[in-house]
C-alpha cells in the first residue's frame, strides 16, 4: 500500500492550495483518513481528519474555517483544500489512513498505533 501526497508548493500569505493524497494497493472507502503536518524541531501536528462516512470531519482550531477536507472514494483520493494560508501553515504535510475509528467531529487521534499506513509528505511554504 502506498499513499502519495501532492499539491504542495510556494504560495503567498492569503493564497490557497489543494493537497491530494492518493492510495494505491488498497481502497480508501473503509478507512478513516488524517492529514498531519510537521516542521523541523516541532512535533507532528494533526491538522484534519475525515470519517469513512465522508461527512464527519475534525479540524484543529488553528485551521478551522480555512481548511476543508474531503474524499473521493471513486478516485481513491482524499483532499485538503487550504485557503487563507498563513506563514504558520508552512510545513511538510502528509496523510495517514487507518481502520480504527479515530475520527469524529470532536475527536482526532494522533496515536500512531491508530493508523495502518502513512504517506510521504508534500511541502507547503507560505511566504511573501
Amino acid at each position: 500500500v502506498q499513499l502519495q501526497a501532492s499539491g504542495g508548493g510556494l504560495v503567498q500569505p492569503g493564497g490557497s492550495l489543494r493537497l491530494s493524497c492518493t492510495a494505491s494497493g488498497t481502497t480508501l472507502e473503509h478507512y478513516y483518513i488524517g492529514w498531519f503536518r510537521q516542521t523541523p524541531g516541532k512535533e507532528r501536528e494533526g491538522v484534519s481528519c475525515i470519517h469513512k462516512n465522508g461527512v464527519d470531519a475534525y479540524y484543529t482550531p488553528s485551521v478551522k474555517g480555512r481548511f476543508t477536507i474531503s474524499r473521493d472514494n471513486a478516485k481513491n483520493t482524499v483532499y485538503l483544500q487550504m485557503n487563507s494560508l498563513k506563514p504558520a501553515d508552512t510545513a511538510l504535510y502528509f496523510c495517514a489512513v487507518g481502520l480504527t475509528p479515530m475520527c469524529t467531529r470532536t475527536y482526532f487521534s494522533d496515536d500512531s498505533d491508530d493508523y495502518d499506513y502513512w504517506g510521504q509528505g508534500t511541502l507547503v511554504t507560505v511566504s511573501s
